[in-house]
């Protein structure tokens, strides 16, 4: 893939970055995470066991050799909660990075962003690498950067609704006036054409889980996504046509001897 996503000084090979949550088994969510060439998965805290270790966990099913774990705290509505599930996290050893999750509405899932930031400020302070889930609003994007997030991961549709990206317009600012830390989107991708468009705007990456779990055949639907976020990606640097509103001739007379 063109160049490295580095986030918090540490690079990954893979600007895709995928869930582990809807696939139909254990194996399929392994095939599909090999078939995506994804160097980090994303694995929701409150859905891990973590005490008996007796159990099949999807842990086991993760070669930590080869994928980054990045905690998440999904289920959350509060910061309180947030901090809770993200300092469990770290004790049971998964990583002392966090993808943070604040909900604010249960039927939206959008992010509940007073709440958000202030848990960035706490989990910051307490060492962690944050990551937080936002939406596309550059004023909440500021006060993440400024509480110390590593990274900015708007999204670009409601999460799992499969949409695509709903925000042109909005991402576009954003990756303007985002420099510091690496721009994400997360939630909304629908099939690989939106992997691709959020690519396009200058995305540093795409997180997804619900458009290749959820897929007829997740397996090739992740290998999709890959070749989607790797073509967007060379795209953006390619740096795209200007739009006019009139043809323009692929082979011009100018300057040919009749």
């Amino acid at each position: 893939m063109t160049g490295q996503l580095v986030i918090a000084g540490r690079a990954f090979h893979s600007r895709l970055i995928v869930g582990t949550g809807k696939y139909r088994s254990f194996q399929e969510m392994v095939r599909a995470h090999a078939a995506s060439g994804a160097a980090m998965v994303t694995v929701a805290v409150r859905r891990v066991n973590l005490t008996d270790r007796s159990k099949e966990s999807l842990l086991d099913y993760i070669d930590r050799d080869k994928l980054f774990i990045l905690p998440n705290t999904a289920g959350c509505y509060s910061a309180d909660e947030a901090i809770r599930t993200a300092r469990l996290g770290r004790e049971v050893g998964l990583s002392e990075w966090v993808k943070l999750e604040v909900i604010g509405d249960e039927q939206t899932l959008f992010p509940e962003t007073e709440e958000l930031v202030r848990a960035t400020k706490t989990l910051v302070k307490e060492g962690f690498i944050v990551l937080p889930y936002t939406n596309d609003d550059l004023i909440v994007a500021r006060k993440l950067i400024d509480a110390g997030a590593a990274a900015v991961m708007p999204l670009g549709a409601p999460i799992g609704s499969g949409m695509g990206i709903q925000n042109i317009a909005n991402l576009r600012i954003l990756r303007e006036r985002i420099t510091e830390v690496p721009l994400i989107v997360d939630a909304g991708v629908g099939t690989a054409s939106d992997a691709a468009v959020a690519m396009e705007l200058g995305a540093d990456g795409v997180l997804m889980n619900t458009a290749i779990a959820g897929a007829q055949d997740a397996v090739l639907m992740a290998e999709a996504m890959r070749g989607a976020v790797e073509a967007g990606r060379k795209a953006f640097l390619a740096g795209r046509i200007e739009k006019k509103l009139y043809a323009s001739a692929s082979s011009p007379l100018t300057g040919v001897v009749r």
